[in-house]
């Protein structure tokens, strides 16, 4: 093989590529989904705190908390309003004040105090909510707790919907930058001809193939890193997030060849992409509906690569506890490489015949 006839192709595809929709919509894609997705989830910008309070006896503490700036507080009369609100996640917390707890406090007493927190809520919301709650009822006599809290979580304790979308965004990252650009670029040489011109020169078969699929590479790497940074998703460890990150950029490369040796114009490759498309996105809703049966996602070859995303990139592991999936994705990327080989030969031989 002629790296330096790869080299050149590959900068051959990167100096021509901004003229394709498909390689600027590959650019574009991270950030407009990000958009949607984090926006509409509020997770982008960070959300203030929001508190429903239901108080039965004008208490000072729901007067302090109205008048804080950085929270959202709602006063409601009915406790099961609340209750149900915090439960569907459209409240972050919910505080139940009884009559006469102030001067209950003040005497010295410990009455209760109900304080409800959602499963989905953030973890630094809890922690404002409930510190500033327990401060405000300390300062109405002394600084030792005078109530006894009792929180109450309600729902499965679970990450919020925002972080559960990353996956999604990566996948459209992945799919885009390292499938639909090795194959469209690959379509299109066959569509005008250049391809054929190239397979009369000393250039093979085998060494476009390796030249789209770094160039698929080398954007789906690059696309994926930074649809992660967008969304707040490295955890610290670069290193390891671009360990797997290329892992993932170089399986999605090698469907992009195939789908491009298999198609003979771009109305065959969009369909082949279409009807493998659920096959291909099948992975990342399981990170959607964690209640699903996991093991059904490791019978999708992406998977292997989105998973090990998910927990370096997302959850901070170490990239040891990903060694599994990171070689059967390996592997698969071997396994894919050899087969997308022999049908660029095959493909050779038919332009050659043609």
């Amino acid at each position: 093989m002629n790296l330096r006839l790869v080299g050149r192709m590959l900068r051959k595809d990167l100096a021509l590529g901004p003229r394709s929709p498909i390689f600027l919509w590959a650019l574009v894609m991270p950030f407009a989904l990000t958009l949607i997705l984090q926006v509409a989830f509020g997770s982008l910008f960070d959300p203030e705190p929001r508190l429903g309070i239901v108080d039965r006896g004008d208490s000072q503490i729901t007067a302090e908390l109205t008048a804080m700036e950085g929270l959202s507080v709602m006063v409601l009369d009915d406790p099961e309003v609340l209750r149900s609100q915090v439960e569907a996640n459209d409240l972050d917390a919910g505080l139940v004040l009884q009559a006469g707890f102030d001067e209950a406090v003040r005497a010295g007493d410990q009455p209760d105090l109900e304080f409800w927190i959602g499963g989905e809520s953030l973890a630094a919301n809890r922690i404002i909510l409930s510190v500033t709650t327990i401060d405000l009822v300390r300062a109405l006599e002394g600084d030792d707790p005078p109530v006894a809290v009792e929180v109450v979580s309600f729902g499965e304790e679970g990450l919020p919907i925002a972080i559960r979308l990353i996956p999604v965004i990566v996948f459209f990252a992945l799919v885009m930058a390292g499938v639909f650009l090795p194959g469209s670029s690959l379509v299109e040489e066959k569509e005008h001809g250049t391809l054929s011109a190239l397979l009369v020169t000393p250039v093979r078969a085998n060494e476009v193939l390796v030249a789209k699929w770094l160039l698929g590479l080398l954007l789906a790497g690059v696309m994926a890193v930074v649809t992660l940074a967008l969304n707040r998703a490295v955890a610290g460890n670069w290193l390891a997030v671009l360990v797997v990150v290329l892992v993932a950029a170089a399986l999605a490369s090698v469907f992009g060849l195939l789908v491009g040796v298999a198609a003979k114009d771009s109305a065959v490759m969009f369909a082949i992409v279409k009807g493998m498309g659920w096959f291909l996105f099948a992975p990342a809703l399981f990170y959607i509906f964690p209640d699903w049966p996991q093991w059904i996602a490791m019978l999708f070859p992406l998977y292997w690569i989105v998973e090990p995303i998910w927990q370096v990139a997302v959850m901070g592991e170490a990239l040891s506890s990903v060694g599994l999936e990171l070689g059967v994705a390996v592997v698969i990327t071997a396994g894919l490489g050899v087969l997308a080989a022999r049908l660029a030969r095959r493909m050779q031989a038919q332009l050659a015949g043609a």
